[in-house]
């Protein structure tokens, strides 16, 4: 996939140049431009078709927060471009897929070629207990290629060889050869602390951290909004 991040703006978008034929897949409704020679499908955001194909896109939309469709992106010709952006402000990251995979948070997914996808993974009864809209499952990479992910705020790479601790929402994707596990932070569910779920990695690998917490965000607001009687 042959891409630009836009560098002069808090608030950056990927501009993506097609080749005649080349086909992305987009997260749905984030295109923000395109130049002509571009053609978009709405399709089930699922590897298969049919029935089966039905139920996967069911699940992927439960499990992992993105949509229940998916937009394909195809070049008409050569040099054709489309812009698209993140849901939130903030950053967007790219994703070798290959010898290396990954596992991605909720609603991470920005876009990639069409030979990179994401599957559902079950998770073990604690970490389902514990977890956010994946609860049993977890998104986990797989094919080759090229794949965008997006955080709210910046991101950070830390690199893991030991153990380390990330608080919940804070956590955009890490290595799926990371072992992790998730934990209280501290008491009752961090209530004299202020924290609450955190991810303990495991073993070597990458993690990838966003900056700011749109669960704290959503917090911040709350005393502005009417309240229902």
């Amino acid at each position: 996939m042959n891409y630009k991040i836009t560098q002069s703006t808090a608030f950056p978008l990927a501009e993506i140049t097609l080749s005649r034929g080349e086909e992305i897949q987009i997260e749905r409704g984030c295109m923000a431009y395109h130049t002509g020679g571009v053609e978009l499908e709405g399709k089930m955001n699922s590897s298969g078709g049919g029935f089966g194909g039905f139920i996967k896109a069911v699940g992927r939309s439960v499990t992992s927060g993105e949509s229940f469709f998916i937009t394909k992106a195809r070049g008409l010709n050569d040099g054709a471009k489309i812009a698209i952006a993140p849901a939130v402000p903030g950053m967007i990251r790219e994703l070798k897929l290959g010898a290396e995979q990954w596992r991605i948070r909720d609603a991470a997914f920005l876009a990639g070629d069409a030979d990179c996808t994401y599957e559902m993974r079950r998770q073990s009864f604690g970490k389902a207990l514990f977890g956010g809209t994946g609860g049993f499952f977890i998104m986990e990479t797989s094919g080759t290629g090229s794949m965008l992910i997006n955080s709210y705020g910046d991101i950070i790479e830390e690199q893991v060889n030991g153990s380390l601790v990330v608080d919940n929402a804070h956590v955009v994707a890490w290595s799926a050869s990371l072992q992790y596990d998730i934990k209280v932070a501290s008491g009752i569910f961090g209530f004299k602390s202020g924290e609450g779920l955190v991810n303990e990695f495991h073993g070597s690998g990458t993690v990838l951290i966003q900056t700011r917490n749109i669960q704290s965000l959503a917090q911040a607001l709350k005393p502005f909004f009417p309240q229902g009687n």
